[in-house]
């Protein structure tokens, strides 16, 4: 049974678009960075990268940007087991509006595992979803105007000038590649916040058949 449902409709859709802005209101009010729509954009732009350069077919690629894009919806239940609230309520919206449960379970297995205390690539979309949120650190996603009240996750971020996630030249490796200022804050604190995700992007890129690498101000750290 093939599908209609699109990328395209998902971002158009109304509701969604209530569920991503109250879900990032409700992380705003406990004080954590960006998770609106630059975000989950963001995310499936890089899923969208990572699963095309990999040579998955045009709706694996299309499942995955769904999945990145609805990602963080949980948020608005609760910032705990988040990913598993959002794999429930994305289960509701993609079976109202009659996916095929192949596709459905491919979506919120992705959303459902995402989460870097229960994250587990089980598959290539769930694998990119974890790389494209977990390298999205980007001085953007800071909210406080004021770095005199910066918490740690405010400095790891604001700090980075520049963040790109590409490919190396034989596509065997991942490569990030961020340019920190360390007058703000120290790779040191960086890992503090990041080692944990980076471990985990390592792993997800072993899932694809790949390497992933970190380069921080032009030295490679992993």
């Amino acid at each position: 049974m093939s599908s209609i449902v699109t990328y395209k409709y998902i971002r158009q859709n109304p509701d969604i678009h209530t569920y991503i802005k109250n879900a990032d209101a409700a992380v705003e009010a406990q004080g954590y960075t960006e998770h609106s729509f630059a975000h989950v954009e963001k995310v499936a732009a890089t899923v969208e990268m990572i699963l095309s350069t990999l040579d998955h077919d045009e709706r694996t690629v299309e499942l995955g940007k769904i999945a990145a894009y609805l990602h963080d919806i949980g948020n608005v239940v609760n910032r705990i087991d988040h990913a598993q609230s959002g794999a429930v309520m994305a289960f509701r919206l993609l079976d109202n509006l009659n996916m095929p449960a192949e596709e459905i379970c491919a979506v919120i297995s992705a959303i459902g595992n995402h989460d870097e205390s229960t994250a587990q690539p089980l598959n290539a979309i769930s694998a990119a979803l974890i790389i494209g949120d977990k390298t999205d650190v980007r001085r953007s996603r800071v909210r406080n105007a004021d770095m005199r009240s910066f918490d740690i996750h405010d400095r790891v971020n604001y700090a980075v000038e520049k963040s790109e996630l590409f490919f190396s030249a034989d596509r065997s490796a991942l490569i990030l590649d961020l340019s920190v200022d360390t007058s703000i804050a120290s790779v040191m604190e960086y890992f503090e916040i990041f080692l944990q995700r980076m471990l985990l992007c390592k792993r997800s890129a072993e899932f694809l058949g790949i390497n992933f690498r970190l380069r921080i101000n032009g030295s490679d750290v992993i």
